[in-house]
């Protein structure tokens, strides 16, 4: 792994000014793109980078730089960082040819053209249902036969209900899920679940289990089949990192 001798293990690699210089005077055919999710996922993947040997451009660690798309200290990769819901859509469609995405999205759009070889066991929670902690002291979900849910996961939603002949409404939302039930838009919610704190201050408890969720290092299937020794080194260095992890 590259990087200055005697840097903890773990902390955020970042090259200074001078010796970046030096690493994106090279040119390279063909770069591969590594999307990431902005946010908690980042935060929580900036150890493994570092494991990786991935030391991005000086602006990436900036909170004011603007800029979406970084190069990094392998001439020939480089990060672009997009919102959690997008990752995938860039490497299913070649737009990124690997990436970091939560078990959410995948299963939320399903796409054939990715491949999620590794569970690299951050961002870890889960997908639940919740409704009102009053509505859930007589509520019995297996006398379900029709529910409306507010949720950003419609796909998943409807699959998980169907599973067992509960028809779904879905709303759709991008965020806010726990005012749906208190403004009357539905009863439920489903949405992820990390310490359960958003849900008890807006008066909500769990009661039905998805998933659990975590985050994993995906690939663009085509891509590794044309590039297997490029986009396979990348593979195999970070499932070493999931496992000695």
């Amino acid at each position: 792994m590259s990087g200055s001798p005697g840097r903890p293990r773990g902390s955020p690699l970042i090259l200074s000014n001078r010796s970046w210089s030096n690493v994106v005077s090279g040119e390279a055919n063909e770069k591969l793109i590594l999307a990431l999710p902005k946010g908690r996922i980042l935060k929580e993947a900036a150890p493994l980078f570092a494991r990786a040997g991935i030391e991005p451009e000086p602006a990436f660690a900036d909170p004011d730089a603007r800029q979406l798309r970084f190069t990094t200290n392998h001439a020939d990769l480089d990060i672009i960082r997009v919102r959690s819901f997008d990752v995938a859509t860039f490497v299913a469609f070649g737009a990124a040819h690997l990436g970091i995405a939560g078990a959410d999205v995948l299963m939320e759009f399903d796409y054939p053209e990715i491949y999620a070889p590794i569970d690299l066991g951050i961002g870890k929670c889960r997908l639940a249902v919740a409704e009102p902690a009053e509505m859930a002291g007589s509520d019995d979900p297996r006398r379900w036969s029709h529910v409306r849910i507010a949720t950003k996961y419609p796909e998943v939603t409807r699959r998980h209900f169907a599973a067992r002949g509960v028809q779904a409404e879905c709303v759709k939302l991008s965020g806010a899920m726990e005012l749906a039930p208190s403004l009357g838009l539905s009863h439920r919610i489903v949405d992820l679940v990390d310490s359960g704190r958003t849900l008890q201050e807006n008066g909500l408890v769990e009661i039905e289990h998805i998933a659990d969720i975590t985050s994993r290092f995906i690939v663009n299937r085509a891509a590794l089949k044309t590039q297997p020794e490029r986009i396979g080194r990348w593979v195999d260095r970070f499932r070493e990192i999931a496992r000695a992890a």
